[in-house]
C-alpha cells in the first residue's frame, strides 16, 4: 500500500484525502437553511463530483478513491439541489 502507484506518497492519496472535507462541509450544510445554500456553488459541486468521478477511471492508475469521494460529492451537491428545488428556490 505504502509504495503502491496511489499511495501516501503520490497525489494519487492526498487530492481525494482533502477533497473529503469539502464533502464533508457540504453534507454538514444540509442542515443549514434552504435560503442560505447557493445554487451556483451547489451546481458547481455536483459537476465536479460528476467530472472527476469519470476522470478517476481513465488515469493511470485508476484512483477508487477519488472515484469515491467524487461520488459522495455529487450526491450532496444534488441533495442540496433537490432541497432547494423543493422550497421553490432552485432559481431564485
Amino acid at each position: 500500500m505504502i509504495g503502491s502507484d496511489a499511495g501516501p506518497f503520490t497525489i494519487h492519496f492526498w487530492a481525494p484525502t482533502f477533497k473529503w472535507c469539502i464533502t464533508i462541509a457540504n453534507i454538514a450544510d444540509l442542515s443549514r437553511p434552504v435560503d442560505k445554500v447557493s445554487t451556483p456553488q451547489q451546481v458547481a459541486v455536483t459537476a465536479t463530483g460528476l467530472i472527476w468521478s469519470r476522470y478517476s477511471f481513465v488515469i493511470t492508475p485508476v484512483n477508487y478513491t477519488l472515484f469515491s469521494v467524487n461520488v459522495f460529492m455529487a450526491g450532496s451537491g444534488l441533495a442540496q439541489l433537490w432541497r432547494k428545488w423543493e422550497a421553490g428556490q432552485l432559481f431564485a
